[in-house]
Formats: C-alpha cells, structure tokens, sequence
C-alpha cells in the first residue's frame, strides 16, 4: 500500500511525501533522517494522509497535493484530524 501523507512541523509549516510505510516513515522525520526539509523543523505531526493500490497513484496525488495552498492544506488537516 503507497501512502501520501502531510505533515505539519513545529514552525507550523507543511511537508508532503509518499511511503510504503508510514510508521517508519514518520519515525525517521521525526528522528531528523527523513527529509532535507524536516531535518531542523521536527517533532513533526502527521495531519493528513491517502492510500493508494499503486505508486503511481501516490506519486500524481502528491504532486497534485503539493500544488494545493496553505489554506486547502489547513483545511484537510483540520477535517482528517476531526475523522480520527
């Protein structure tokens, strides 16, 4: 299963990836090893995510995702969070 995730780091900013695992995946950006951009803003909270049979799902969505504004990822954050 491919997952696409958003992040939310402590400077209140977002980061969005793709895994086949999101536990590990998580851990490691929160342990400064998962991304350049994750490395000085951890902890980090997952806020968001989709899954995916294939990873080219995954791939389009995240790219799609990582065109949304600051606004449309605040919002689906808020309504993921409300789901859980």
């Amino acid at each position: 299963m491919h997952t696409v995730y958003i992040l939310q780091c402590k400077d209140k900013t977002y980061y969005t990836g793709w895994t086949t695992n999101l536990e590990k995946r998580l851990a490691a950006h929160n342990a400064g090893k998962g991304a350049k951009y994750t490395k000085g803003r951890g902890p980090v909270a997952l806020v968001y995510q989709e899954r995916f049979e294939t990873k080219s799902e995954a791939l389009k969505r995240e790219i799609a995702i990582k065109k949304w504004t600051r606004k449309k990822k605040e919002a689906a954050a808020e309504g993921y969070c409300q789901s859980v």
